[in-house]
């Protein structure tokens, strides 16, 4: 699983998190996408790298600015626990 995590700048309410999640979802197949407008970041994760110049033209089309985008493959730590448990 890949996790992309983005600094965006101008989320000042829900709504804002809201608007930018809903661009992701309807731009990416991602498996779970949540924003802070109190961290100033949208964290999404995926099966697949994503794009990150569609991924800053999709955001900056809401009104809000990229910063910077970070991604980093990961694994779920509860599926690895519990796989180990058993």
């Amino acid at each position: 699983m890949i996790r992309t995590c983005v600094k965006v700048s101008g989320m000042v309410c829900g709504m804002c998190e809201t608007h930018v999640n809903d661009a992701i979802r309807s731009a990416f197949t991602v498996r779970k996408v949540r924003s802070s407008r109190v961290k100033g970041e949208t964290v999404i994760e995926s099966d697949n790298p994503i794009d990150t110049d569609k991924l800053k033209q999709v955001i900056n089309a809401t009104g809000y600015i990229v910063l910077s985008v970070n991604g980093q493959e990961t694994t779920k730590k509860g599926r690895m626990w519990r796989l180990w448990r058993k």
